[in-house]
């Protein structure tokens, strides 16, 4: 495959995770084993630089890669809120089954409810990393 083709896929893979022209979107956990084509599908789509937790911006969507190794998901979450607006997207990008930094589910459905996000979908995007997409969960409403 061709790495224009490859770039056509990543901007496939990126809009169906909702990115959109002039969304901001804040990267955490960058490394050297990110996919840089989906990365920069993001920024294409976007029209926008992913920037980092230095941002002084309030972003529409977090960018967060996260390994086994990279500590507790729990504190790697609420680090994700800090500059996310209100109604912002959290996307949760971890190592498939069997890549080295694997994280197992049920990590992440134990780590995502307490730092109050709610997972509502995951995806395959890459040859190396699942996505998972966390929303603050809407308020329950109230009785009149």
């Amino acid at each position: 495959m061709s790495a224009t083709a490859d770039h056509a896929d990543g901007e496939g893979l990126a809009s169906r995770l909702g990115f959109e022209s002039g969304m901001i979107v804040q990267e955490l956990g960058y490394d050297d084993d990110c996919d840089d084509a989906f990365r920069a599908a993001i920024s294409d789509i976007t029209g926008e630089a992913l920037v980092g937790d230095d941002t002084e911006d309030v972003v529409d969507v977090v960018l967060l890669w996260w390994r086994e190794e990279d500590g507790d998901l729990f504190d790697g979450l609420l680090n994700a809120l800090t500059d996310l607006k209100a109604g912002g997207v959290v996307w949760l990008m971890t190592p498939k089954v069997g890549r080295d930094g694997y994280v197992d589910a049920s990590d992440i459905a134990e780590a995502a409810p307490s730092a109050g996000l709610a997972t509502t979908s995951s995806l395959s995007v890459t040859g190396d990393w699942s996505a998972t997409k966390l929303v603050m969960p809407k308020s329950p409403r109230t009785k009149r």
